[in-house]
């Protein structure tokens, strides 16, 4: 009887990756989990030969700027085929009772083994964002070559429904095949402290990376109209560390991921006015912190927020309702506190990785059948 699964992974995938092999393990205690590295044990996408394909697939698009090259090393016919030719030859080298692999950025399906996808995006997704800049797409040949993907699993998880349905729209999906299972924070801490006063502080949270893709520059501008009615609010920016002339601003930059926590625990609302998001591992962060969020109308955000119950979705680069919609909130600390209590229940429903990983291994055994691993 086979003993392993085959953990295909690329990366860190923003601790992801680490989460759920965790959950895997904690749900399959039967099955020893061997973990696969697509660069460091199948192939190496900065090969000659690879490189030679990003220039004739990329090169054009590279040189105006419209691509970054690092986002086009994974996603070349020549590397796909690689790694799915290596793929097959390392999983029928032994016995395995399934694959699972985490991204949709290589088929690693092997004839004959049963085979799983989780996945926070589909390139096609992108086009129901109004802002998504359509020089950005990638070939119809890479296309092609996702749809595969998909195809070529038992199943497919993806942790939004808009990426459910991308999958069944753009890319013909048998709907079967295809089942959201969401995903859980990553940001761990214990004995979080919800302190209800922290509703009226009038304190604004923003937490992301790169400032100007997750909307930063929208958030100054309706921050500004916001200290004109509420002079003593405040804003606080953890992840990056944008030079601006604001009042009440404070810039935290970027720092380790145990201690985002505490930032949390001290905003009355967390906002987000991001212009594409494939997950945001952060929303499910503010939520368990029972705070209220604000934020764009878009891709998968709207899993997260319900308008007008949990916070408030508005459209993208409308400083005029993002600043509308903080303004409703910091001036009401019960509606903030009534908000954050129903975004902490949508935690509790869907969003812990102890959930997660009971319905991959529901829907892991039922594709399979029933199939008990002992």
């Amino acid at each position: 009887m086979a003993k392993k699964i085959a953990f295909i992974k690329s990366g860190a995938f923003s601790h992801t990756n680490e989460r759920t092999l965790q959950a895997l393990t904690r749900e399959f205690p039967e099955l020893k989990i061997d973990v696969i590295d697509v660069e460091r044990d199948l192939v190496q996408t900065k090969g000659l030969g690879n490189l030679l394909t990003v220039m004739k697939m990329y090169g054009l698009d590279i040189l105006l700027g419209k691509k970054k090259p690092w986002e086009c090393l994974i996603r070349t016919t020549h590397i796909f085929k690689k790694i799915k030719t290596a793929a097959i030859n390392r999983l029928t080298k032994d016995d395995y009772a399934f694959s699972f692999q985490t991204q949709s950025l290589f088929d690693a399906s092997a004839p004959g083994l049963p085979h799983f996808v989780y996945t926070d995006h589909t390139h096609l997704a992108n086009l129901d964002n109004p802002i998504f800049d359509r020089n950005k797409l990638f070939p119809t040949a890479w296309v092609q070559l996702e749809k595969t993907i998909y195809h070529n699993a038992t199943l497919n998880f993806t942790m939004s429904h808009n990426i459910s349905k991308s999958m069944i729209k753009d890319y013909a999906c048998d709907p079967r095949k295809v089942v959201c299972v969401y995903a859980g924070s990553n940001a761990i801490r214990d004995n979080v402290k919800i302190d209800p006063r922290k509703y009226a502080n009038k304190h604004i949270l923003f937490v992301g990376v790169n400032w100007v893709m997750k909307g930063g520059p929208e958030l100054a501008g309706a921050f500004k109209k916001v200290l004109q009615v509420h002079p003593d609010a405040q804003l606080t920016i953890v992840g990056c560390s944008p030079q601006l002339d604001l009042p009440n601003c404070h810039v935290v930059g970027r720092i380790p991921v145990e201690e985002v926590g505490r930032y949390y625990e001290q905003a009355s609302v967390f906002c987000l006015p991001t212009r594409t998001e494939a997950l945001g591992i952060v929303f499910i962060e503010a939520l368990t912190h029972k705070l209220p969020i604000v934020a764009n109308n878009i891709e998968a955000v709207p899993d997260f927020i319900e308008h007008g119950q949990t916070g408030y979705l508005v459209e993208p680069s409308n400083i005029e309702q993002l600043a509308n919609a903080l303004l409703d909130l910091i001036g009401d600390p019960i509606k903030c506190q009534a908000f954050g209590e129903r975004g902490y229940q949508i935690v509790a429903e869907k969003y812990s990785w102890e959930k997660v990983g009971a319905r991959l291994r529901e829907n892991i055994l039922s594709a399979m059948n029933g199939r008990a691993f002992n």
